[in-house]
């Protein structure tokens, strides 16, 4: 007996047919929203690389978690930028600084009906823009940075954040912050290593953001986009340490690590659409080459389609939105 042959353009006849046989979909509460307050503002401060993108007050901030909670989204990444800078970052530990602040003001503002997550990273706050403190030769000392890492990570912990993302790819920097916690009695906050996070080029508007201090860069101590087997190792280490979420970063160019990570991952897996990706697609929209809604999608949708159970985006209130008229 033959069978008729399969043709999966049948599939694919009308909009009612794709949705139906999709393999993968958006929703809103997968999307986290990276969000950057800055201390001092009395009005938000557009980011000229990231249209659409500010710098907060703390009343915008205010806003915009309470916008993405109605829109669904499922989590807000803070980051903060302190008025004041020295070498070792001392701002992120002041429990009235800008990111602590921030931490409680958006808590206060949403309780637990959004995921609050906070950046637990020096180059914010150092007057040289590296992610940790540096030693006599001008390198980053890891296990000083530890030390602030634990004290940063339970100061957040403190002001109410439910996740601690410690992105600064210092060895070890998970068990340490993991020991901190436990031992300052915070054993339900949950920590997302930034376990694959690579040393790109496409970071570059995330540095005006943060009104980055960096001469040089970082590859001493983040990835290099040459190595992929080597990502695993980073979160087999991270997992190994704690983590109870790992995350992949870049996104767009690292979609083969993602997907790697995301087979192998035994928690959930997160991978952060970045800035430098946010502003290539916004400038080819502006120029109008390209859709610019459906392009968006289609590039969260890879990244989902590739393994991550959740995406930080600037787009995440937008692209939720979208999603709630479809």
């Amino acid at each position: 007996m033959s069978f008729p042959q399969h043709r999966p353009r049948r599939l694919r006849t009308t909009p009612a047919m794709r949705r139906l046989t999709a393999e993968n979909r958006l929703a809103p509460a997968e999307l986290i929203l990276p969000a950057f307050i800055r201390e001092g503002l009395t009005e938000p401060n557009p980011i000229a690389s990231m249209p659409g993108v500010v710098q907060h007050t703390t009343d915008t901030l205010k806003r915009a978690a309470a916008e993405a909670v109605e829109l669904g989204v499922g989590g807000i990444m803070l980051f903060g930028i302190p008025a004041a800078r020295d070498a070792e970052g001392t701002a992120s530990l002041d429990p009235d600084g800008v990111l602590n602040k921030a931490i409680r003001d958006v808590r206060a503002e949403v309780g637990d009906d959004l995921v609050v997550m906070s950046d637990v990273c020096l180059d914010e706050f150092t007057d040289h823009g590296h992610c940790g403190v540096l030693d006599a030769n001008g390198y980053v000392d890891n296990d000083a940075t530890l030390d602030i890492y634990a004290r940063m990570a339970v100061a957040q912990a403190d002001a109410g954040a439910h996740v601690l993302g410690p992105s600064g790819m210092m060895d070890g920097q998970i068990g340490v912050i993991r020991d901190a916690l436990e031992d300052a009695g915070h054993v339900n906050t949950a920590v997302i290593a930034y376990a694959a996070k690579y040393a790109s080029a496409f970071y570059g508007p995330f540095r005006e953001a943060v009104d980055s201090q960096l001469k040089g860069d970082r590859r001493t101590y983040q990835m290099d986009a040459a190595n992929r087997r080597e990502a695993i190792q980073e979160v087999e280490l991270d997992l190994a340490e704690g983590a109870d979420m790992v995350m992949v970063k870049p996104a767009m160019s690292y979609l083969d690590i993602l997907a790697d990570v995301a087979d192998m991952s035994p928690v959930p897996v997160a991978a952060y659409q970045i800035s430098g990706e946010y502003a290539m697609i916004e400038a080819a929209a502006a120029n109008g080459w390209i859709d610019r809604r459906a392009a968006v999608t289609e590039s969260v949708l890879g990244i989902r389609r590739a393994g991550a159970n959740m995406v930080l985006t600037y787009w995440a209130s937008e692209l939720a939105g979208w999603l709630k008229e479809s």
